[in-house]
């Protein structure tokens, strides 16, 4: 492996040319944030799932109310 000049993390493989960053730390933090967009995208996808549901089922409170339905709660 060769070091790549002005990056500290990086080599060029001598066999195939390749860079490759050699920065573990770097790439926990990256699985780390990744991991953690990906659990907020879920819950916020929940959330409005959540809140669909909700007006769903105040739409038909309100509607059962206004065509003279009586509601028990």
């Amino acid at each position: 492996m060769i070091p790549v000049q002005g990056h500290k993390h990086l080599y060029r493989d001598e066999n195939s040319g390749a860079i490759v960053n050699n920065d573990s730390q770097g790439y926990s933090q990256y699985i780390a944030m990744r991991d953690k967009k990906i659990t907020e995208e879920q819950e916020l996808k929940r959330l409005r799932s959540d809140i669909d549901e909700i007006k769903t089922l105040l739409k038909e409170v309100l509607n059962k109310s206004w065509n003279g339905g009586h509601i028990n709660i």
